[in-house]
């Protein structure tokens, strides 16, 4: 019967065994069935009229092994805030298998919260219910934003007691990916100086994610991909505001999807140091770094391809040293250009980047909202709100001065300024999940069973351009007494 929802292919089980752990979901006493995302289950080719509230929820808990499933627990390492960590490995997430999506891309099918593996150590293998939700929905905001992202099939709560500082209602997300290879896999080789599966798990991965780009067996061409990949991913993060929180190794995927919804969010009141993580005390992962983050967690990838990169070692290392010195100005080109677009331009001149970084420190001294400061750029063109949108400045002068400088800037576009507002308001968002809605939608779902503000949260971040009337609190920051200052990963 499985069979004819679920197409499963399996090719990471074709690699040694000492890449993964063979290890079937622990199943959980009261599955329920919370929520499922059917347009995502056509783009994988599963009839969603197939799936109802009693199949779904023994699929999507681990309940049920779909036919031709090949459950496993992928190995990895990883440095987390700089301190290397030799074994990792999914420890509370378990790959079912493989499926095609509809345009043919062979993506991963994981259940994240699914118990004890053999890499869970101390731990129960299980997740809250409310990490779950959240990163179900700031997944789907980031999928819907335009930016690479893994995403999430369902939820299932378990019915069962989650223990951590407190009692929690457990969940079990089902994740997608384009793959779960991350630069802490490479790292998991490397370091055991397991070079002959080094060089599998590069040549499966140019397979799986490079085969078209024609880099068969070209190992420095693979390191520019992904330092391609991650330079144009963090820069659209923070175009929109994004701030990952946990950029270890082991959450750097190598495909250059967003991976590992943990203490991240949409900043509201601009801070360039801005970090959600409570344990972030230096600000590693704050919003201003994560630019330099990537390029760590690169010239990680690149120390771990070292043996493969070339057989002497000292022009392996000149070959990784010089892929990454690339960096800075891919990175550079890649934020100018997604920032440019927020700001109406299409042409590049060289004053943009003092006109972009003059914005970003009037925002920060008035201490205005990130995403709202943005969506208004666009009404200033069109003089709609004019007087409201100035009254939020207190230095009315250099606000002026400001908007003097980016309306001339606009002249050299030779574009009719209405068809420009027109263009900002598709790469400037008005709807984003914001900190203080996620956590009234997880208290919501977690306290009192309602998982209807999530439901309509979901309508809302799906459609994040949309000038379609929501409720106002979507789109308004948070009051004083709303905000939320730290996000927690639930491991």
């Amino acid at each position: 019967m499985t069979k004819e929802i679920f197409k499963f292919s399996n090719t990471y089980t074709n690699l040694p065994s000492n890449f993964y752990e063979r290890v079937n979901p622990i199943p959980v006493k009261n599955p329920k069935l919370i929520e499922f995302n059917s347009d995502l289950s056509r783009f994988l080719n599963i009839d969603p009229k197939k799936i109802n509230a009693e199949n779904g929820k023994l699929f999507f808990s681990g309940n049920i092994i779909p036919d031709g499933a090949e459950p496993i627990a992928t190995a990895y390492a990883g440095h987390q805030f700089g301190n290397f960590v030799p074994q990792l490995g999914d420890g509370r997430a378990i790959l079912m298998g493989e499926l095609f999506t509809i345009d043919g891309n062979r993506v991963d099918f994981q259940l994240k919260g699914s118990g004890k593996t053999p890499f869970s150590r101390d731990g129960d293998g299980r997740s809250p219910l409310g990490p779950v939700i959240r990163e179900y929905i700031l997944s789907e905001a980031i999928h819907n934003l335009g930016i690479k992202s893994t995403r999430a099939l369902a939820i299932v709560s378990t019915g069962e007691t989650v223990l951590r500082e407190t009692p929690n209602p457990g969940g079990i997300l089902t994740r997608i990916a384009s793959s779960h290879i991350r630069v802490g896999t490479f790292e998991f080789f490397f370091y055991k100086r397991d070079f002959k599966s080094l060089k599998k798990l590069a040549d499966y991965t140019i397979k799986r994610h490079f085969e078209k780009n024609d880099i068969i067996k070209n190992y420095s061409l693979l390191l520019k991909n992904v330092i391609y990949s991650q330079a144009k991913l963090i820069s659209k993060w923070m175009s929109v505001g994004f701030i990952h929180g946990v950029m270890n190794t082991d959450n750097t995927s190598i495909s250059g999807e967003t991976i590992d919804y943990g203490p991240c969010a949409f900043m509201d009141h601009f801070d360039p140091k801005r970090v959600f993580s409570y344990i972030d005390f230096q600000g590693r992962y704050s919003y201003m770094n994560q630019g330099k983050i990537i390029l760590w967690n690169l010239s990680k990838f690149a120390e771990s391809i070292l043996p493969i990169l070339n057989d002497d070692i000292n022009k392996a290392k000149k070959i990784a040293v010089e892929c990454l010195e690339e960096f800075p100005d891919i990175f550079k080109d890649k934020w100018l250009n997604e920032m440019r677009k927020k700001f109406g331009f299409k042409k590049k001149k060289n004053e943009d980047i003092k006109i972009i970084n003059d914005f970003f420190e009037l925002i920060r001294v008035e201490n205005l909202d990130f995403t709202l400061s943005f969506r208004n750029l666009s009404n200033l063109l069109t003089n709609k709100n004019e007087k409201e949108i100035k009254s939020q400045f207190k230095d009315k002068r250099r606000l002026d001065t400001w908007i003097s400088s980016w309306k001339e800037r606009l002249k050299n576009e030779n574009l009719d300024l209405l068809a420009t507002s027109f263009e900002m308001e598709k790469v400037n968002p008005l709807y984003i999940p914001r900190n203080h809605l996620v956590e009234s939608v997880i208290n919501a779902a977690v306290q009192n069973n309602d998982f209807s503000k999530m439901k309509e949260l979901l309508k809302v971040i799906r459609r994040p351009f949309s000038k379609e009337f929501f409720n106002k609190k979507y789109k308004l920051p948070p009051r004083p007494d709303q905000i939320i200052s730290n996000t927690f990963c639930g491991t």
